[in-house]
């Protein structure tokens, strides 16, 4: 089996090396690039498996690089994992609504670095065979793509939003606690709050319209997609209880 290639985007050689060295040990193939436009061009050209990108470049910062990176179709799907030495918490929930998967800061150690790019490639194996089709075939979340098609329209989401319904939609029925919700949607130690999930399922349920009443609450807890529906003559679906 070839080795998963992983681009990644430092300008300290030092930094780079360290962590070409730790993915290659780990069965990696390494792609460097020392700039900004050098890694854009690179990650767009090869698209590779993954991306490890530092914030603080010399030309094009990080930050601008995830926002292009995630806007083009071509390598919109590519997860990206961002690497800082700020440690403000702005530039870090920044990079993580515009699309990055996950993120360490500098210094920071090998292992969970590691830890970080596995867990966030096991996600995106387990996305990628989980399409979701239900409410008759009404509905259609595509993982390939992240798209969601509605009575054959494209609903716009954003990338959190998305991910959100497709968590909670692969498992129908299935209550989620709002903190195993952000870590499906973020990571185990993403900084979006257990609360800003209510913001996100209100905003999700909107933009469902007469479907967003299969977003369940189960009070104290947490959300559920609910595993029945009835169409009503108008086609409203009303979810079964008990």
């Amino acid at each position: 089996m070839a080795a998963a290639p992983v681009l990644v985007v430092e300008d300290e050689r030092e930094i780079a090396q360290l962590i070409q060295f730790h993915l290659e040990r780990e069965g990696f193939a390494v792609t460097r690039a020392e700039s900004g436009s050098e890694g854009l061009r690179l990650a767009t050209a090869k698209r590779p498996k993954l991306v490890v990108l530092d914030i603080m470049l010399p030309d094009v910062d990080g930050l601008e690089i995830c926002k292009k990176l995630k806007r083009a179709p071509d390598t919109a799907g590519i997860p990206i994992v961002m690497v800082t030495a700020r440690g403000e918490e702005a530039d870090i929930v920044i990079g993580l609504e515009l699309g990055a998967d996950d993120y360490v800061t500098k210094p920071f150690s090998p292992r969970v670095l590691m830890a970080r790019i596995k867990n966030v490639l096991r996600r995106r194996e387990v996305d990628a065979h989980a399409t979701v089709t239900l409410l008759g075939g009404r509905l259609a979340i595509d993982p390939s793509r992240h798209t969601v098609m509605l009575d054959g329209e494209e609903v716009e989401l954003t990338l959190t939003q998305y991910r959100l319904l497709h968590y909670l939609a692969a498992r129908p029925g299935f209550v989620r606690t709002r903190d195993q919700i952000v870590a499906a949607v973020r990571g185990e130690d993403a900084v979006l709050s257990s609360r800003a999930i209510d913001v996100h399922v209100a905003a999700l349920r909107q933009k469902l319209e007469e479907f967003g009443g299969l977003i369940e609450t189960v009070r104290g807890v947490g959300y559920r997609f609910a595993d029945q529906w009835e169409p009503m003559p108008n086609d409203e679906p009303v979810p079964r209880k008990g």
